[in-house]
């Protein structure tokens, strides 16, 4: 057994919430150190010190992207909203990638242009695909929406016995409910 196996992944807090945590913490120091402000002040640098923890978490969020952490950022599959978006944004990359390749057939894009743009915009398209992929809320929606348009398709019972009954069990052929066999094959018709 490896170690990647035999070791279970904590949680990790996401940044945001890291940033809201040490907005709160800070936000407490100051009233426990600023006994005897005015209400104002210590309101003041309550705010400031949000504004602060925002500000990081905005920086973050910002400069991680360019340090490889574009993991992190992925937007969680939450419902049909995201999930459009998600949709959405595919299209889009995909419509630019043949339009890439199509200025590239016309001469307008370099084969060095190309091959780093094409690159990106493949990397992005594949974790969009990954991303719809791993809905597995999205499946289970999708079975449910089924099953209850099959359970509204379905014929009523007392339907389906009328039904039954007007139509010869052998061949399938219509017949009047008062006749005792079927006029096309014969078969002996059971009485509804």
């Amino acid at each position: 057994m490896s170690s990647e196996t035999s070791i279970s992944k904590a949680p990790t807090l996401p940044a945001w919430q890291l940033f809201a945590l040490a907005g709160l913490v800070g936000a407490t120091l100051v009233v426990v150190v600023a006994r005897g402000q005015s209400p104002a002040a210590i309101i003041l640098l309550s705010v400031v010190i949000f504004a602060a923890a925002g500000v990081g978490a905005a920086a973050l969020r910002t400069l991680l992207p360019f340090i490889g952490g574009q993991d992190s950022l992925a937007v969680p599959i939450v419902g049909g909203r995201a999930r459009a978006a998600i949709e959405r944004e595919k299209t889009l990359v995909l419509r630019s990638i043949k339009e890439l390749e199509f200025d590239h057939a016309m001469g307008k894009v370099s084969d060095q242009d190309f091959a780093d743009m094409a690159g990106r915009l493949r990397t992005r398209a594949a974790g969009l695909m990954r991303q719809l992929d791993e809905g597995e809320a999205y499946a289970a929606q999708i079975e449910r929406e089924i099953a209850r348009r099959l359970e509204a398709a379905a014929p009523p019972p007392a339907a389906a016995e009328a039904r039954a009954g007007r139509f010869c069990a052998q061949c399938g052929s219509p017949h009047d409910p008062s006749a005792r066999f079927c006029a096309q094959c014969g078969h002996r018709l059971v009485p509804a």
